[in-house]
């Protein structure tokens, strides 16, 4: 028989809400076992879990299971530079970023955020550099049935969003006219699907997760190929 799949309780949320009030480091000293058990090791082990799915969708997305510099973000926030002194963040989140880059490159990639109220997944090429944002853009005016068939596919539309400002006019250098020229204002190019408490507690979660990244997959392979890497 085969073990069952590592699933996450209502104890993450619960340990999440409570860290959200009591932000600080004696609280999280003492609460220190709940964040190993509830939090940590079901995350590292649903990474290791989900490597061989993620990896059938593209052999070049890495699902890292490493405590430390691996999918999962640490808990600690870098305050170094923010006016919010609160030493942890109050979210569960993991990235599965593109081989051999780092983990805020501009390659595609996937994405989960576990969160009281915010829990997400998403991917694709968040706030990239204007270089990559060049060869994007360049690609949609290139290939405009491939785009059209991407961000019009019914699988994808409706996780095509954008959270962001875009650009006020078309970039320079493209026509105002473009069919889509929406998306040549955009910075970001992200799809994202919303879960519930109950979703992330679920048995069949990796499989949820996967099939929505399954569903995004034209969409990342044409980012793929605009950035010339395979997918």
């Amino acid at each position: 028989m085969a073990p069952a799949p590592p699933r996450f309780t209502p104890a993450l949320f619960d340990f999440l809400r409570e860290l959200r009030a009591r932000n600080d480091r004696e609280w999280f000293q003492r609460n220190k076992a709940r964040y190993e058990r509830d939090v940590k090791a079901p995350a590292l082990l649903f990474i290791e879990a989900i490597g061989p799915a993620l990896h059938r969708l593209s052999r070049h997305v890495v699902a890292d299971p490493r405590p430390v510099g691996g999918s999962m973000f640490r808990i600690n926030r870098d305050v170094r530079f923010s006016a919010d002194k609160s030493p942890y963040k109050t979210a569960l989140a993991m990235a599965f970023a593109y081989e051999g880059a780092a983990r805020h490159s501009p390659m595609p990639g996937f994405y989960l955020h576990m969160e009281p109220g915010e829990s997400f997944g998403g991917g694709g090429v968040h706030m990239p550099d204007t270089a990559t944002l060049t060869r994007i853009r360049d690609a949609i005016v290139a290939d405009t049935p491939g785009w059209k068939r991407v961000v019009e596919s019914p699988a994808i539309a409706p996780l095509f969003t954008y959270y962001g400002e875009p650009l006020k006019r078309t970039p320079t250098g493209y026509p105002p006219d473009h069919p889509y020229a929406e998306y040549l204002r955009r910075k970001s190019f992200t799809w994202h699907t919303r879960f519930s408490e109950a979703d992330v507690c679920s048995a069949d979660f990796i499989d949820r997760y996967v099939d929505v990244c399954r569903a995004a997959d034209p969409l990342m392979r044409f980012l793929a190929a605009a950035l010339g890497v395979p997918w």
